[in-house]
């Protein structure tokens, strides 16, 4: 099985303009999301998607492989599906280009999710990752909870504690697997009602009758998202004060 993880960065954010560009120790973001994506075991292409030129240069300058892609698409899933319709990898990763310091293992995760969902009829098209919730994050709406089935299936993901009262519910990561075949058919779907009242675009896929295989990994203090300016200072102080640890090799 091939496995293509796709970068999706554009320039324009509403919070942090030019973000996928913003200097992290020396290195535009971008750059380090694909250093970090290239680590991930069983990958067989890592590549950024942008609308872009300078992010284009950027990630070309780094030696990585960056194609261009329409400016007009809503999501990170539209821009990748542009670039996978051109690929003929088996499984297309979903790695968001605000994870400087993305865990390797959550990729090789959520692939073997996918993998390990059961086939035939019932086979899950998507595999995402999830970890144990923190204290206070179930009252949290910026934190994406998920409850699933005995057998890791996603049955509803919310911004709001589920179920009612919490306790079984999990942090979700916006990290996904799929199917090419089916991230292509996704990215023709219309946005689904569940979708527009959470803001959660994987609703879509369970409103359509599709299965989301998920994965429970250890929460890394490393996997900050950068939305803000706030954000972007955490990134730069947590690289003056990580662990230091030896280079994983693929």
């Amino acid at each position: 099985m091939s496995v293509v993880v796709i970068i999706p960065a554009r320039y324009g954010s509403s919070r942090l303009p030019a973000k996928a560009l913003a200097d992290i120790g020396g290195k535009p973001m971008v750059v380090r999301v694909l250093e970090r994506a290239r680590l991930a075991r069983g990958v067989d292409q890592v590549l950024v998607a942008t609308d872009d030129e300078q992010i284009r240069a950027a990630v070309q300058s780094a030696g990585g492989e960056a194609r261009m892609t329409a400016s007009h698409h809503p999501s990170g899933t539209d821009r990748i599906a542009e670039v996978a319709r051109d690929l003929t990898a088996d499984v297309v990763v979903n790695v968001q280009g605000d994870l400087p310091f993305l865990e390797p293992g959550y990729v090789e995760a959520a692939v073997s999710a996918l993998e390990s969902a059961p086939a035939g009829a019932g086979r899950a098209d998507v595999g995402t990752i999830a970890t144990p919730l923190l204290d206070g994050e179930a009252e949290r709406p910026q934190v994406v909870k998920v409850v699933c089935d005995p057998r890791g299936r996603a049955l509803y993901f919310s911004r709001s504690p589920i179920p009612s009262g919490g306790g079984a519910g999990m942090r979700h990561i916006g990290l996904y697997a799929y199917r090419r075949d089916f991230l292509l058919e996704l990215a023709q779907m219309e946005p689904t009602p569940l979708e527009k009242a959470e803001k959660l675009e994987q609703l879509r896929v369970l409103e359509n009758g599709h299965r989301i295989q998920v994965a429970s990994v250890e929460a890394q203090e490393s996997m900050i998202e950068v939305d803000t300016r706030e954000d972007l200072a955490r990134v730069r102080r947590w690289l003056t004060v990580r662990p230091r640890s030896p280079v994983r090799e693929r």
